[in-house]
């Protein structure tokens, strides 16, 4: 079997703001083989700069676009494809953009496997620990602490055992950011709180901000700092009462070694969308030979929640998985099948690859590229 195209899809909401919803555009990868046989993977990353690395015309050995370099290969001969990418970006980028077009790829090649073996992809990876997990409801902070409130509310109400709110007006002040955490602490109840603070602090202000936020119990404290202040990570983690995730943004094995090992993380957090899943693997396998727990990063469409739980099937002692609830079509029909959330729990099918299948009217609807 050989791969005889691949193709990278832009879609994009009519509308689009500022706000840190990776649901309102996204850019899918679609795999061919010469059996007949497809995967989808999807990349959250800026869409159109991914399209490009993956359509790029070659040129010279170690700097050509991913499509070329992968027509021809064995779609099951995983880790030869990722090479092989590697080469082909070795000359513009180690890491970023590059990296991120090559996890969607990577997580297609997954889904291909798992069709053609008519397994699901959990087992290819040694799994299942488990197939039900329990579902975080991750939102963004309302814009005031009011609308924070009533949001905290919604979800419990809704049977959420678990909601983290992040981003939205956090970092504006002192006041501010109290108010909005005790508002969804209060809307919550006995809810686990879970916090993402959008990289907004400095190291000396997060310390702070973390003595500040204890009395309202949060389960964890997110991307406190910009992923780049290892430093800052490692006085953080020290300090703080509460436990400090983060690794939303990494995409190389290295990467979030070095945020475990010299940021002192106790949670991390790759996204299958911009890591691949067999990176993702590999990060929640070092993290729990460190003693440290893993959490899928998970903000885009039934594609990478399928991936994410996918993985975090075939990883021991998952406590919670992250379940966007973001208001949109991107999230919510790119795929035929839903996840859904009772009594606070969600499940990964046993059907082979993701799982999941595309639903192409969608993708018309929203297509730009």
């Amino acid at each position: 079997m050989k791969i005889t195209h691949v193709e990278a899809i832009v879609l994009r909401l009519p509308q689009v703001s500022v706000a840190a919803d990776g649901t309102q555009d996204t850019c899918l990868v679609r795999i061919d083989t010469d059996a007949g046989i497809s995967g989808w993977g999807e990349v959250d990353s800026c869409p159109g700069a991914v399209k490009a690395v993956i359509d790029a015309p070659l040129s010279h050995s170690n700097c050509s676009g991913l499509a070329r370099v992968l027509v021809g290969s064995d779609p099951l001969a995983i880790e030869v494809c990722n090479h092989r990418m590697r080469v082909a970006t070795n000359y513009y980028s180690s890491g970023g953009v590059a990296v991120h077009a090559m996890a969607g790829v990577d997580m297609a090649l997954w889904d291909i496997a798992g069709r053609v073996l008519d397994k699901p992809i959990y087992q290819l990876l040694g799994g299942p620990f488990q197939t039900r997990f329990r579902a975080y409801s991750s939102v963004l902070f309302g814009d005031t602490p009011a609308a924070t409130y009533d949001a905290a509310r919604r979800w419990a109400d809704r049977g959420f055992t678990a909601v983290k709110f992040g981003w939205g007006p956090m970092g504006q002040s002192e006041t501010t950011d109290i108010a909005l955490v005790r508002e969804a602490r209060r809307g919550l109840g006995e809810v686990d709180l879970l916090i993402d603070a959008g990289e907004c602090f400095d190291a000396r202000t997060a310390i702070r901000r973390a003595t500040n936020f204890a009395e309202f119990r949060p389960y964890w404290l997110e991307e406190m700092l910009h992923p780049d202040d290892i430093a800052g990570y490692r006085t953080l983690s020290a300090v703080s009462p509460t436990p400090i995730a983060a690794g939303e943004t990494a995409a190389r094995l290295d990467e979030f070694l070095r945020m475990l090992d010299d940021g002192g993380l106790d949670w991390i957090q790759p996204d299958p969308s911009r890591c691949g899943i067999s990176t993702m693997v590999a990060v929640g396998r070092a993290a729990i030979a460190r003693h440290k727990r893993v959490c899928n990063h998970t903000f885009k469409s039934g594609l990478t929640i399928a991936a994410s739980l996918h993985v975090m099937a075939a990883l021991p002692g998952i406590d919670v998985v992250e379940f966007c609830m973001a208001d949109s079509p991107l999230r919510h029909d790119l795929t035929h099948e839903r996840f859904d959330v009772t009594d606070g729990f969600t499940t990964i099918s046993d059907r082979p690859g993701l799982g999941v299948t595309v639903n192409l009217d969608t993708v018309a609807k929203y297509r730009v590229a």
